[in-house]
């Protein structure tokens, strides 16, 4: 029986500033045949990440970096082709951290699986995935409460309109920022924001001062830079802070400045927590109840940018940092 070829993205150079196709290859590898206890799975459908870029980057950090010439690595969904074990059969739909490659083999505890009865399976890559928890778990990080004033910025990306969504859910007004009309318009229209702006517009400061004249108690952060400094300045006393991401340095070729403006950490004794998904995966099942019933019952948006085929992949990634996508940015494979 022939091997099977897969392709599969690989880093070749670190990135200096924001990556380029230069940065990647495509490359072609044939799979080993199946061993006992192990599955082969087709990846359906593959995420791309603004933290991916810290990984692509050499130096410890809270995961260990993406190696050289060899397969990158992220959320994918696809469905099992052939099983060894009694674990998984063909066609089960699994998730697992083998994105960037169209094929794979592994053991069974490096899948999840996951229900086929949605209308598209890349939902466990967003709203149901790793994204939608991200939200999730920050508005718990700060206990985020009903009749709060919630400021995310990033707010049309993956984790933004989630988090946007899931706060008015808890009874917040949800304040969101956002780089187009397009995406304001999807905030506002779609996501049930009670404000959204672009933040091309005016300085963010400026429209904060406007649309929340008496504070915020709370700031999701994915930004940082700038927005960071505005929004420390609209905080109320005893406000917080969720870092979840500060994808305007992620590219940065030397250390930014933090804001100027700190010491209201101080005078208004606000509170500033950093997030990190994986800390949370002990409650999954709480999450997949929860976001998972919100969704079930028409209560939450799944909002996707689609790029199609593997070798789309790096430019959907670089995409990211210009504000390519609306909502959770995926690669479809098959």
């Amino acid at each position: 029986m022939p091997k099977l070829v897969s392709r599969e993205i690989r880093l070749v150079s670190r990135p200096s500033g924001l990556p380029s196709a230069a940065n990647f290859t495509v490359a072609e590898v044939e799979l080993p045949a199946l061993q006992d206890q192990q599955v082969l799975v087709r990846n359906l459908f593959m995420s791309v990440d603004p933290y991916m870029r810290g990984r692509m980057n050499e130096g410890k950090s809270y995961v260990p970096p993406f190696e050289l010439d060899k397969a990158l690595e992220g959320g994918a969904v696809g469905e099992v082709v052939e099983s060894q074990t009694e674990a998984f059969k063909a066609g089960d739909a699994v998730t697992s951290s083998y994105g960037w490659r169209e094929y794979f083999v592994a053991s069974p505890n490096e899948l999840h699986p996951v229900c086929r009865d949605v209308e598209s399976l890349s939902i466990y890559l967003g709203a149901l995935g790793m994204t939608g928890m991200t939200a999730w778990a920050g508005l718990n990080l700060a206990e985020v409460k009903a009749g709060e004033i919630i400021y995310i910025s990033g707010a049309a990306g993956a984790v933004g309109s989630m988090a946007g969504q899931l706060a008015k859910l808890r009874g917040c007004r949800v304040i969101g920022s956002a780089g187009s009309a397009e995406k304001v318009k999807f905030l506002r229209e779609e996501c049930a924001f009670d404000v959204a702006f672009d933040y091309n517009i005016r300085p963010v400061a400026d429209q904060l001062k406007r649309e929340a004249p008496d504070g915020i108690d709370v700031y999701f952060d994915n930004v940082g830079g700038a927005t960071l400094e505005a929004a420390l300045a609209a905080m109320r006393v005893h406000g917080r802070i969720i870092a979840c991401g500060g994808i305007s340095a992620y590219n940065a070729e030397t250390p930014q400045p933090g804001p100027s403006n700190l010491f209201n950490m101080i005078t208004k004794r606000l509170t500033m927590k950093g997030l990190l998904v994986r800390d949370w995966l002990d409650r999954q099942n709480e999450f997949d109840e929860e976001v998972g019933g919100y969704f079930r019952e028409g209560k939450l948006k799944n909002k996707e940018t689609v790029v199609q085929g593997i070798d789309q992949a790096v430019g959907a990634f670089i995409g990211l940092f210009s504000g390519k996508n609306v909502g959770k940015m995926v690669v479809k494979l098959v």
